[in-house]
């Protein structure tokens, strides 16, 4: 049986039983404040919140793999990646499960609810698509699907970005989670677009000018998107928004975030490739 700490092979794996343990963590401390109390008048409010905000963290962690696998030249990363996607789409199914809760199980009500707000109505459509990815995501589906499959699950990236519009449009006022994780996300399919030629180059060079490319143009495209959404959305003056992108005086805002975290993984690159242990580099998958 196909256990998801062991390989293929029935192996106890290391990192998968980590991960796994990790992946349980949130879920485990959400409901030890709810049921401790510790979540103020609200509380199932706030476990609603923090599952939504999990899933779409495990969501981009899952999107997030397949490079980091290959710029650290770790293909025993990718072991892990279904793991991840299967927990985002748990973490999604409970925030759904919650939300029902909260209503008092009004199934007529949540019916309603979820037909006519927006931000309800997309979120419900891409949490169906994550469960159809969660479910064709075992051996056996990947071999009934074949060809099928790949394309299947390339939905997941749609289903991203309809996940953070549903983050921002709840967030509200406050979209600084949201913007960088947007961040992560543009950075991720800047990655996608790159030429598959590009991205397999072997050189030291190349690869560190790519990637921090990717870093300086993901860091400024937040910086727009920060912009465009409080001057659409919000009454806040987004120029504002921009003279705080300017300076750090009062803190790193999103793009920085997202710039530095594209920047330490050019370092991060650099100093495993140079290594001198280092294993010659290794094909990974997209």
């Amino acid at each position: 049986m196909n256990v998801p700490w062991r390989d293929r092979r029935g192996r106890v794996l290391p990192l998968k039983a980590t991960i796994l343990v990790c992946l349980f963590i949130p879920g485990i401390l959400n409901a030890a404040w709810l049921a401790t109390d510790q979540l103020g008048g609200r509380p199932v409010m706030e476990v609603i919140h923090g599952t939504g905000l999990w899933a779409i963290r495990f969501l981009m962690i899952s999107l997030a793999i397949t490079p980091f696998a290959r710029a650290l030249d770790w293909p025993g990363l990718l072991l892990v990646r279904r793991n991840v996607g299967v927990a985002a789409a748990c973490y999604a199914v409970a925030h759904l499960f919650l939300y029902v809760v909260d209503q008092n199980f009004k199934l007529l009500t949540v019916v309603s609810e979820i037909a006519l707000r927006f931000y309800l109505t997309i979120g419900f459509a891409a949490l169906l698509v994550l469960l159809a990815l969660a479910v064709t995501s075992t051996d056996g589906w990947t071999k009934k699907l074949g060809r099928n499959w790949k394309r299947l699950h390339k939905l997941a990236y749609p289903v991203g970005a309809v996940a953070l519009l549903h983050y921002y449009i709840q967030s509200k006022l406050n979209v600084s989670e949201p913007v960088f994780v947007s961040g992560l996300f543009i950075w991720l399919m800047a990655w996608r677009s790159v030429p598959e030629a590009w991205r397999r180059k072997q050189g030291i060079a190349f690869t560190a000018a790519l990637y921090g490319g990717l870093a300086v143009a993901s860091g400024l495209i937040t910086a727009g998107l920060e912009f465009a959404w409080y001057g659409l959305a919000t009454k806040v003056n987004p120029w504002r928004v921009i003279a705080a992108n300017e300076s750090i005086a009062h803190g790193l805002r999103p793009a920085h975030w997202v710039f530095v975290v594209g920047i330490s993984l050019v370092v991060v690159f650099v100093a495993r490739r140079m290594m001198p242990t280092a294993r010659p580099v290794r094909r990974v998958a997209a």
